[in-house]
């Protein structure tokens, strides 16, 4: 279990550096002196569509290892909340900062969730979730196929948590707490992997493929670790 564990946190690690030295480079120069010309992806490209939505999708991982960090004393549970909290959030500011980086907004009020995933301009989808008279953004639709994946009644992307989930953590205490982040971080990193295998896939950025490459390696290991860790404590994922 240590061992998945520390696969994990390097497989992150060394995608983040890997995505932070191309970052700078692209930036900068070839190191020549000379400076790069590359185009920047496009409003509604993969590139641009994960690194908004999975900014997103970060953010509750991070919401929900804060809250199971105070609702239990288990060391185990703790340290791993205490991981996924600190790489994701640090994974989330690099995402962001590539949106900088290109001069593109961080959100955009009428893309749905994922409408970048399925074609590689991004359009696979985009203009087929007419949210109008729904009384719904993009991003509170939910149940709808998006690249193979599904989101379910309540949340906003696949594998997120619903607002009556994360209130539920708050109020559980002890091993219920623990089981509870468990099975939800379980689905909320099974809808994490298909959104970077969708961006691994996609995504023309040769540091946005790598990084997205290394989360699904990572969240794959700790996807083990965490059925481990319900097994443990006589659970399972759910569904």
């Amino acid at each position: 279990m240590t061992r998945t564990y520390w696969a994990a946190g390097t497989a992150v690690l060394l995608a983040l550096l890997f995505a932070v030295a191309a970052t700078v480079a692209s930036a900068s120069g070839d190191g020549d002196g000379s400076r790069t010309t590359a185009r920047a992806p496009g409003l509604h490209s993969p590139d641009a569509g994960f690194a908004r939505d999975m900014a997103v999708h970060h953010q509750q991982a991070v919401e929900m290892s804060f809250i199971v960090r105070d609702r239990t004393k288990d060391e185990p549970v703790r340290g791993l909340a205490y991981d996924i909290a600190n790489t994701q959030a640090n994974q989330r500011g690099m995402l962001l900062g590539w949106l900088d980086l290109w001069g593109l907004p961080k959100v955009v009020a009428d893309e749905p969730p994922m409408s970048w995933m399925g074609s590689a301009d991004g359009h696979g989808g985009h203009a087929g979730h007419d949210t109008s008279g729904s009384g719904m953004s993009g991003h509170e639709m939910s149940g709808h196929d998006m690249g193979g994946v599904t989101a379910k009644p309540g949340a906003l992307m696949p594998g997120m948590a619903t607002k009556e989930e994360l209130a539920q953590l708050g109020a559980a205490e002890g091993r219920d707490a623990e089981v509870l982040y468990l099975q939800l971080m379980t689905d909320h990193h099974k809808g994490g992997v298909a959104m970077a295998q969708g961006c691994a896939a996609q995504c023309k950025t040769p540091a946005e493929r790598a990084l997205a490459q290394g989360m699904v390696e990572a969240q794959q290991s700790e996807l083990t670790l965490m059925a481990d860790m319900l097994k443990q404590r006589g659970a399972a994922p759910r569904g």
